[in-house]
């Protein structure tokens, strides 16, 4: 597993999820992250943190806190989202192909884009909008 270098700069994007111990299930099965951190209060996950390289999410349960009161699930913003998020892969097809075994709603299709690289989009398994490509804008 990857450790990225401390410092400021680094965006870590934090979803919840109805069901974080299938979320995490499925992100890593179908999207190939790995579990940094999983910590669990009574048996429950309360707060998780995936790696993917030297990327991360994090990751939580839905509640009726002050932060996710603030927040809504894509079946309740009737299928659509305020956020999406890209992850650089080396092969797309092949990740699309692992990620549709494993139950992803593929969105768009692999294509290659006008402006470089190739990416599809998906679905997990609780509506969360994923693209995945090849274009690295950090290598262009």
């Amino acid at each position: 597993m990857s450790h990225y270098p401390s410092g400021p700069g680094r965006i870590i994007p934090a979803m919840s999820y109805r069901d974080p111990a299938a979320a995490i299930e499925f992100l890593c099965t179908a999207f190939g992250f790995e579990r940094n951190a999983v910590y669990e209060e009574e048996g429950r996950v309360v707060h998780a943190q995936l790696a993917y390289g030297n990327s991360m999410v994090m990751l939580g349960p839905t509640n009726d806190g002050p932060f996710g009161r603030m927040m809504i699930q894509p079946e309740e913003a009737l299928g659509r989202v305020t956020q999406s998020i890209y992850v650089v892969v080396e092969d797309v097809d092949a990740h699309c192909h692992k990620a549709s075994a494993n139950k992803a709603r593929i969105v768009f299709a692999p294509k290659d884009e006008s402006y470089g690289g190739r990416s599809y989009t998906c679905a997990d398994t609780e509506g969360h909008l994923w693209t995945f490509g090849d274009y690295d804008p950090w290598m262009r």
